[in-house]
Formats: structure tokens, sequence, C-alpha cells
């Protein structure tokens, strides 16, 4: 099975990024390791312990097990808190309480990509793991700062958020890479398609008066998602790409209930181990 000329593209979706951390355990576990991964939010996340190698990592850091793991906060919605406690995921957790493995990652071959939305431009931009740590994790923070749920993340004087909101799911990133196999990892339901959220816009325009370019993507960016979804799925029935998403009811954004988290890790993790041989299949044809 030749990985050299395939990619991994993993979607974001925050909580529900456990279901993708059950596919990657597995896919580690066979010693699957693709030549190019970019990831997205919390696809981006699972993408640099992928790259690590360090499986059940992202389940760990997705599930917390301890009261000072606890990373979701939902009654701050309606305070000018965060919902997230992103001190907590981009430092304390790689740090101290799940190290990360910044030599291992640095040390590896593939490509890993991470996206993150630039408020300036509205465009995406495909950030590399930085050899500086503060920085690593500062560009990973920076693709998983959901708006109106997260701060702006300033790297190099530059203001950066989810890099969903520019590019949700990087299939073209891989294509235009050259890269002719595609491995996708969705964390939505097959058939979802992303609505106009009007309240949205109208905040929008409020919290980000200074970002004209980024308040667009925040109301038109549905249409890219589905544009994409479209493409994932035609190109799926012609069988030129390998799709994997849930075939069970999709947690929240938000989800705290570690019985439902574990169930849908899980459901990634079965889905992958019943599939592997289609996938092989797919790689050698």
């Amino acid at each position: 099975m030749d990985l050299s000329n395939c990619s991994l593209v993993l979607e974001g979706g925050a909580a529900k990024g456990v279901f993708t951390a059950g596919v990657l355990d597995y896919l580690m576990e066979q010693d699957f390791y693709t030549q190019y991964v970019v990831g997205v939010s919390a696809g981006a996340c699972n993408a640099v312990d992928y790259v690590s190698k360090q499986i059940g990592r992202s389940k760990k850091c997705f599930i917390p097990t301890l009261k000072e793991e606890q990373y979701i906060n939902k009654r701050n919605v309606f305070s000018r808190k965060r919902i997230y406690d992103m001190d907590l995921i981009f430092e304390i957790f790689p740090l101290e309480l799940h190290p990360f493995d910044f030599d291992a990652y640095h040390a590896s071959r593939m490509d890993c990509e991470i996206v993150v939305t630039n408020c300036l431009t509205g465009k995406a931009e495909y950030m590399k793991g930085h050899k500086d740590r503060d920085t690593f994790m500062k560009i990973c923070r920076a693709s998983s700062s959901m708006p109106f749920f997260s701060d702006i993340v300033y790297i190099d004087d530059i203001p950066y958020m989810d890099g969903g909101m520019a590019d949700s799911i990087p299939l073209k990133r891989a294509i235009d890479k050259g890269y002719k196999k595609h491995v996708v990892i969705l964390t939505k339901n097959k058939g979802y398609r992303r609505k106009k959220e009007r309240l949205m816009s109208l905040i929008s325009d409020r919290i980000y008066a200074e970002h004209p370019e980024f308040r667009k993507l925040i109301k038109n960016g549905w249409e890219q998602y589905n544009e994409t979804m479209e493409q994932i799925d035609k190109m799926e029935r012609e069988g030129s790409l390998f799709v994997i998403q849930p075939n069970v009811k999709t947690i929240s954004s938000f989800e705290q209930n570690k019985r439902k988290a574990n169930a849908f890790y899980q459901n990634g993790y079965e889905l992958m181990r019943e599939r592997f041989d289609e996938l092989k299949d797919y790689l050698n044809a």
C-alpha cells in the first residue's frame, strides 16, 4: 500500500472532533501514515497528534476525566466570558496534563498544514508547526478559535481565527498540492449542509466591525462549505476519494457528557476498523 501520493483531510467541529480521534487512533495502530495531512480547528488538533504518533492523546484532550481538565463552560454563553478555556487546551494540556511530543512531531517526514483564517484578508492560510513551542500552540489555537466563542489570536501582529471560516474542509488544498488519493474524515452526518445564519451575521457587524473581510465569511461561509460538500459527494460517487463520517447521531460541538463523547469516539474507531480493507482497496486501485 503506497501512501506517498495520499492526503489526509480533517474537518473540524469542536467536540465532534472526538470522532476523528477514534478514526486516527485505529489508523495509527495499523501504522497507517499518509504523506500529507491538513487539519482545521479540532481537525488541526487531531492532525498534530497524528503526526507525532501519539495514540490516545486526542481522546484524552477531547474527553476530560478530571475536574481540572474541564475546558468547556456553556454557562458563559450568556456572559462576556469565553466558553472554551483556550489556555487550558493550548498551554496546560500540551505542556503539563497531556504532554505533546514536539520532538516526534518535528522529526516526522510527514507534511502537515494547519488551516487558519486571516481576519484582515478573509483568506485561509496554511501554516506549519513552528519550532518555537509558543508559536506552534498559537497556530493551533488560532485554527480552533471559533468566532463569538473565542478571542482573536495574533501571530506576528496579524489577527487570526478559526480556519474553518475560510476553508472548512481543505480538500482543494490537497488537490492543488498534487496529491492523487484523498482520505477525508468528516465529523457530521452524510447529507449535512449549512444554513445561512442571519442572527450571527447581524452580531458579527458589531463584534468584528474592524474586520470587514472576516464579516463577509461569517455571512457567506455557508455557501463555500456546501459547495465543498457537493464536490466531496461527487468525488466519492466517482470513487476518486475515500470518505469516512459518523453513521450515528452527531454530538454537540459543546458536548460534555462523557458517555456520549466516548460513544462518538468509538463510532469513529469501529467504522474505520470495519472499512479498513475498503480503504486499502481504494489506495491500491
